[in-house]
Parts: structure tokens; sequence; C-alpha cells
């Protein structure tokens, strides 16, 4: 199944959606390891993260027509501790929302599902007047770097996670 240009909607979750969205999670963390990535090998993600995404706001999932949870993602409306300490440099200063965690189910392939939910999530964004989003991303995860570059985000240098290093992007959004 292929989805129609913004087409899909993000709705906040509830701790209802716990089990569902953890289940997806698992599924893009077993993805990533058959790749060969360490990205999420570690324990993170885990269902502690995904209630204090909850806890804060920070939780959205994409349903299908059934009402089924797809895809979930974090859209976080703070700073990003790591965020500070980038080697090189950010192409903004002010405002900035960020993308965390976003995962897709495995079970029902819907191509072009992640990029939607990135253009939903600037969308909500630009509701909200943030005028950037930023966003990290393992080296090797070559399907986030494609998404990355079609959507136009810009490369701005490194960030570390749990010492580890991520390739770190923005997009200045048209507010």
């Amino acid at each position: 199944m292929t989805i129609k240009e913004n087409s899909i909607q993000l709705r906040k979750v509830s701790t209802a959606d716990v089990d569902a969205i953890w289940s997806i999670l698992q599924q893009a963390i077993e993805k990533r390891k058959v790749e060969g990535s360490t990205q999420w090998q570690d324990g993170y993600p885990n269902p502690t993260v995904i209630n204090r995404d909850i806890e804060n706001g920070w939780s959205y999932v994409c349903m299908d027509e059934q009402d089924n949870i797809i895809a979930y993602v974090a859209l976080i409306f703070d700073i990003e501790p790591a965020y500070e300490a980038i080697q090189g440099k950010w192409l903004t200063d002010g405002p900035y929302a960020v993308i965390h965690r976003l995962a897709v189910s495995q079970e029902r392939k819907i191509k072009g599902l992640a990029t939607e939910i990135m253009m939903a999530a600037e969308n909500i964004c630009l509701q909200q007047g943030v005028p950037s989003i930023k966003v990290d991303t393992n080296f090797d995860n070559t399907a986030m770097l494609r998404i990355l570059e079609k959507l136009g985000y810009t490369y701005c240098g490194e960030v570390f996670f749990r010492a580890a290093a991520r390739k770190a992007y923005e997009k200045i959004l048209n507010v």
C-alpha cells in the first residue's frame, strides 16, 4: 500500500497505547539489528522512555484505516541537552522541535510512511509557530538519511548520545 501525500495525521498518545507502541519499537530495534546497526541495541528505547514521552506530551502515533497504531514518533518542543554540544553548527539558535524515536510497523509495510510522518510533524511545528526541527540519526541508518535528504534537512555536524556519535540535521520551516 502507498499513502497519498499529506493523507496521514498524528494523534497524541494515551497510556493505553503503550503496548502497541512498544511492539512497534521492538520491531524497529530488531530491524536495526538485522541490518547490522548498533543503533537501539543497548536497551534504548524502552517502555520507561515511552512512558516519559507520554508524561511530557511528546508522543504521537499514526493510525491505519482500522484504527491500529502503525507508527510512533516523539515530537519534543523543548531543548535537547545533547544538541547543545554539537560538533559543528546548527542553522539557527532559536526555538526548535526535536524528532526522536520514529518507528513504523514492520507488520504492515506502507511505502513512504516514515516520510509522511516527518511531514506531519513539520505541520504540527508550523501550527505551533516553531521555526525549525532538529533531528539526529545513526551513521548507518540509510533509510532515515534518505528521508532527511529528500525533505531538505541540512547536515549540521555530530551530536553524542550514550557515548555514540550521531549525524545531526536541521530544517528551517516556513513559519
